[in-house]
């Protein structure tokens, strides 16, 4: 159920992100979802991609420092309220979002939402638990 990500720490300057970018297009890899997040002298771009292993290898050959991360994915009602009904459940049990992004295809009319949580068993149990369908990884990247 859980999703590999890539983190990408990246220098806080002009054409850094378009190097990423173009190292990843030269490997055939496609971005599903990305976040970047930035501090005056760094940047920490996230990627959900279809081929990690490519990615992460082009990215550090390319002199990239890269981590993984496992979050999750998970359909919320694309509607009003939709994605409030799914925080206050987390909310409600203690578990806290250390982060989140969007991911850019729909599943079953859903919006699908990265999540990043301290305890990524706990939340899946909980969501589970409560009718919320987590994704599994090899389905994300394939969307």
């Amino acid at each position: 159920m859980k999703v590999e990500q890539i983190s990408v720490f990246l220098e806080n300057k002009a054409g850094r992100l378009a190097e990423v970018a173009n190292v990843l297009g030269k490997v055939g890899i496609n971005i599903r979802a990305l976040s970047l997040a930035d501090t005056t002298d760094f940047g920490i771009l996230r990627l959900i991609v279809n081929d990690r292993e490519v990615a992460k290898k082009a990215l550090k050959e390319a002199g990239f420092t890269v981590g993984i991360t496992q979050v999750i994915a998970v359909e919320v009602e694309d509607k009003p309220g939709g994605l409030a009904k799914i925080l206050k459940l987390l909310a409600d049990e203690g578990i806290n979002v250390e982060y989140m992004y969007a991911f850019v295809e729909r599943s079953s009319g859903n919006a699908v939402l990265i999540f990043k949580f301290e305890d990524l068993d706990r939340a899946i149990d909980l969501l589970n638990s409560h009718g919320v369908r987590v994704i599994p990884g090899e389905r994300v990247y394939s969307l």
